[in-house]
């Protein structure tokens, strides 16, 4: 059964997708969506995961911000596609959608909202303390940012991600974290060591996956240029190898 609900945070409400297993329920993920918003794609995968048994909030965090699904519509495809033109079109309407994310205040709001949603999650008798986080994108790196702030998490799974915590912050990370990236994604690959050499620095349960011939938004099925159905697959088992381990 899917819902959208408002949240409450400390700073306002914030609008969320929530859907509920039909049957018992094995834990709650928080899902946080790529830099297009809150889009049809997101949801499908929040239903995918209430068939596995978890009560899924996925948060609205861009909608104030002027990023809509009507707004965004074909960008992602248009950066990934073979047509430069195209491209070259893309490029500047999404550096003017993502200005305002830019901001220390943004990523404090953003991080506060996950926050909400998570502990929403966590006082939810049904789900009863049984708490993960998986995001895409923007949503791989506020899956980092949640894992930081929220010692009660159990487990994180970031796809292609930004990290840029301190060894201090790191330090506080309690939940194990899977990571997923594609070989093709150059700047997040060339973050990798460094980050995987600060998590064991810092004594985190820190797991990178590297698809071969897979690049940014490979998981996204909604996006016909990036998708790659191998790695897309691999990589959903492996997260609910892992969820199982850690959240059911």
């Amino acid at each position: 059964m899917s819902t959208l609900q408002d949240i409450d945070t400390p700073s306002g409400t914030v609008s969320a997708y929530v859907v509920r297993p039909e049957g018992p329920i094995r834990g709650g993920l928080v899902l946080v969506h790529e830099v297009w918003g809150l889009v049809g794609h997101t949801r499908d995968v929040a239903d995918r995961f209430a068939r596995e048994g978890y009560v899924v909030v996925a948060p609205d965090l861009l909608a104030d911000q002027g990023i809509t699904e009507q707004n965004t519509l074909g960008l992602g495809e248009a950066l990934a596609g073979p047509d430069d033109e195209a491209r070259n079109e893309a490029q500047p309407k999404l550096r003017a959608l993502l200005a305002p994310l830019r901001s220390p205040e943004f990523g404090a709001l953003t991080t506060e909202r996950v926050r909400a949603c998570f502990s929403h999650l966590f006082d939810d008798a049904e789900v009863a303390g049984r708490v993960g986080i998986i995001g895409f994108c923007f949503g791989g790196t506020y899956s980092f940012s949640l894992a930081v702030h929220e010692p009660r998490l159990l487990a994180s799974v970031p796809f292609y991600g930004h990290a840029t915590f301190t060894a201090e912050e790191l330090g506080r990370i309690e939940a194990p974290v899977l990571a997923f990236y594609g070989q093709d994604d150059d700047g997040l690959l060339q973050e990798l060591p460094a980050l995987e050499a600060a998590m064991q620095h810092a004594g985190v349960d820190f797991t990178a996956v590297v698809y071969p011939g897979a690049g940014h938004a490979f998981f996204n099925d909604s996006n016909r240029f990036a998708y790659r159905a191998a790695p897309a697959e691999d990589a959903w088992q492996r997260t609910l190898e892992f969820l199982a381990r850690h959240v059911a």
